[in-house]
C-alpha cells in the first residue's frame, strides 16, 4: 500500500517541473541563518530532500560545503541538473534519484536535512528513521512549506483558491483510487517528528518574506499547484477554461504593474 503511494505521489509532478521553477519562491536567506544557528556552525552537508527543480537546494550555494538534493521526479530533476549545467556545474552540489526513505547516504553523514513543500508527500515514520539515521548528532531536520495562497488582496486570493479547491476535487474523481496520491496534513508535521522518538527538542518556527511579482507569475503560481495539473492531465479540460479566467481575472487586477505580494512560511524542526 505505502509503496503504491509513494510511486502515485512521484508521478503527480510529471510534466510541469519548467512552470514550478519558473513560478515558485525561493525561502530567504532567515531559512539559513535560523538553521544554522541551531546547528552552531556553518553545514558542512545538507542533504534537501524533495527538492524538486533545485530551489531549495541551490539557496545553500556558498553557505555549505556540500550540498544534495535528493528528488524522485525526472522531470523534476532535470530542471534542477540544467541549472546546475548553466552554472558551470559547481561542485558543492550533487542531484541524486532516491526516496525518502532510502537516501543511500552514509549514517552521521549530514548536518542538516531539509524538506521544502515536501514532507506531506512523504510517509512520515520510515522518513524520519531514515533522516535521523544519517543526521550527525546535534545535526537539524526542517520541514518548512509556504502557506498558500500568497498575500495580495481577499478578491485575488479568494479566486486562486476557487481554482485550486476545483482542481483538487476534480483530481480526486478523476483518478483510480490505486493511482491517488496521497499528502500528510501538514499540521501534523510537528506531532510526527515529537512522536517518532528520534529528536530531543522539536518546534515550529514562522517566518515570512515580501517578493515582487508580475501578474503572470501569480496566475502561474496556482497554476503550478499539482492536483490542478494532476486533473488536466486526466482530463479535466473545463478547468483549461477556468484556468485562463483566472488569468485574466489576475490580469486585470495588476492593470500591468508589478506588486508586492508576502509568502508566510511554517517551519517544523527537529535536533537529534
Amino acid at each position: 500500500m505505502i509503496e503504491h503511494i509513494r510511486t502515485n505521489n512521484v508521478q503527480r509532478f510529471t510534466g510541469f517541473g519548467a512552470l514550478y521553477d519558473e513560478s515558485r519562491p525561493t525561502a530567504p536567506q532567515e531559512l539559513i541563518q535560523i538553521l544554522t544557528a541551531y546547528l552552531g556552525k556553518k553545514p558542512q552537508s545538507v542533504v534537501d530532500v524533495g527538492c524538486g527543480t533545485g530551489l531549495s537546494s541551490f539557496l545553500w550555494l556558498n553557505n555549505a560545503e556540500r550540498i544534495i538534493g535528493v528528488e524522485p521526479s525526472d522531470d523534476m530533476r532535470a530542471v534542477a541538473t540544467a541549472k546546475w549545467e548553466s552554472m558551470n556545474k559547481p561542485a558543492s552540489i550533487q542531484f541524486v534519484n532516491a526516496l525518502s526513505h532510502e537516501l543511500e547516504l552514509p549514517a552521521d553523514s549530514a548536518d542538516i536535512v531539509t524538506c521544502s513543500q515536501s514532507f506531506h508527500w512523504m510517509e512520515p515514520q520510515s522518513t524520519l528513521r531514515e533522516f535521523a539515521r544519517v543526521l550527525r548528532p546535534g545535526g537539524v531536520f526542517a520541514a518548512y512549506d509556504c502557506d498558500w495562497p500568497p498575500v495580495i488582496n481577499w478578491e485575488i486570493e479568494q479566486q486562486y483558491m476557487k481554482l485550486t479547491s476545483l482542481g483538487d476535487q476534480r483530481a480526486v474523481e478523476l483518478a483510480p483510487k490505486q493511482e491517488q496520491a496521497h499528502k500528510w496534513n501538514k499540521d501534523e508535521h510537528l506531532k510526527q517528528i515529537q512522536s517518532s522518538g528520534l529528536f530531543r527538542y522539536a518546534r515550529e518556527i514562522v517566518f515570512h518574506n515580501w517578493e515582487s511579482c508580475d501578474w503572470v507569475r501569480y496566475a502561474n503560481l496556482a497554476l503550478s499547484q499539482g492536483s490542478l495539473q494532476s486533473a488536466i492531465k486526466l482530463g479535466a479540460s473545463e478547468l483549461e477554461s477556468e484556468a485562463a479566467a483566472f488569468r485574466q481575472f489576475v490580469e486585470e487586477a495588476f492593470a500591468g504593474e508589478e506588486r508586492r505580494i508576502l509568502f508566510g512560511y511554517r517551519m517544523r524542526i527537529g535536533i537529534v
